[in-house]
């Protein structure tokens, strides 16, 4: 149903000096750059084994304490809400790389369920800040700060960010499943100010659909790219594009790098703010942010029929101290 995520240079190995990022951004579509970091150090030791990537990886770490992810066995490794839809699924710990990188190597030896555990976002700049000397990425500008994802079979469900994105596969291998931002109809989103990713999630599930509960989910299948990245490859996702991510080996590791800050989101006055926010934009983007303000703020009860009356935030109907504390929020984020 779906299709492979093109690759940049026909699937040739992209040399990561003369490769030129803007090209691809100004297309507007994602590609897989294979082997743009494949002389990275920390890749060249994840194609050793993965003892000798956490080894290389517990090198470079600082001591400082990460935010880490545990879900308990019967999740499956699937970033989500709780059986009630009122909570999420897993617990929050601050640990170092080096504690992490032991649970990880522990659960890896275990015959039975294991925990998921997700090390995830961590600024490099915090929790390894040596790595930038040997592992460069000539096409951004050295502002752009990489983050480090950790972890073991887990799956992040399909999400969007607002900004840029290279994610960097350097130990295990990673499924992408991306979705053009127009089949936001299509994926049952969550609720927007209520999610576990920190960014809405779909609550259906593209890797094991269910379409008699997400009948709309076969279009969305449909209009699916996927890539598997192996250590060393890249994967350019434009701003808005809906996501999933999967990891899919005992231990995982990614390098991600975000750039461009999202613009500020909130009668006349709304005019004038999304006009100054998003009409200067590259035309791709501005088709991106247009689909998602045709569901969510010109689409009909479509967008939210799927999440239960009490869990729609800012989705639902607003009373007057809801519609205050939104405003509030609009005028801090101003």
């Amino acid at each position: 149903m779906s299709s492979p995520i093109e690759e940049y240079g026909n699937g040739q190995c992209v040399d990561s000096q003369a490769f030129e990022l803007a090209n691809v951004v100004a297309a507007g579509q994602p590609r897989v750059l294979r082997g743009l970091c494949r002389d990275w150090p920390l890749v060249q030791a994840a194609y050793q084994s993965h003892s000798a990537f956490a080894q290389a990886l517990a090198a470079l770490d600082s001591g400082a304490a990460m935010d880490v992810l545990h879900l308990p066995p019967d999740a499956n490794g699937v970033v989500g809400y709780n059986a009630a839809g009122d909570g999420f699924n897993y617990q929050h710990f601050k640990v170092s790389l080096t504690d992490a990188l032991t649970r990880l190597a522990a659960f890896s030896r275990s015959q039975g369920a294991v925990p998921g555990l997700a090390l995830q976002s961590a600024l490099i700049a915090e929790c390894m800040p040596a790595f930038v000397a040997n592992h460069p990425m000539p096409c951004l500008p050295a502002a752009v700060l990489p983050r480090l994802w950790v972890g073991n079979r887990v799956t992040t469900p399909a999400h969007f960010d607002v900004s840029h994105n290279i994610a960097v596969a350097v130990c295990g291998q990673r499924r992408f499943t991306l979705f053009p931002t127009g089949q936001v109809a299509n994926l049952y989103i969550g609720p927007l100010d209520f999610a576990p990713t920190g960014a809405a999630i779909t609550l259906a599930r593209p890797d094991q659909p269910d379409f008699d509960r997400y009948p709309r989910l076969r279009e969305a299948l449909d209009n699916a790219l996927v890539a598997v990245l192996e250590p060393g490859d890249a994967l350019y996702v434009p701003p808005l594009w809906w996501h999933q991510v999967e990891s899919l080996d005992v231990l995982n590791g990614l390098i991600n790098y975000w750039w461009m800050p999202p613009p500020p989101a909130s009668g006349m006055d709304a005019l004038l703010l999304a006009r100054l926010a998003l009409h200067s934009l590259p035309a791709p983007l501005r088709e991106n942010w247009r689909a998602l303000f045709e569901h969510y703020v010109f689409g009909g009860s479509d967008a939210v029929a799927h999440i239960p009356k009490q869990q729609r935030g800012v989705l639902g109907e607003q009373d007057s101290q809801g519609a205050a504390t939104l405003r509030e929020r609009i005028r801090s984020a101003l």
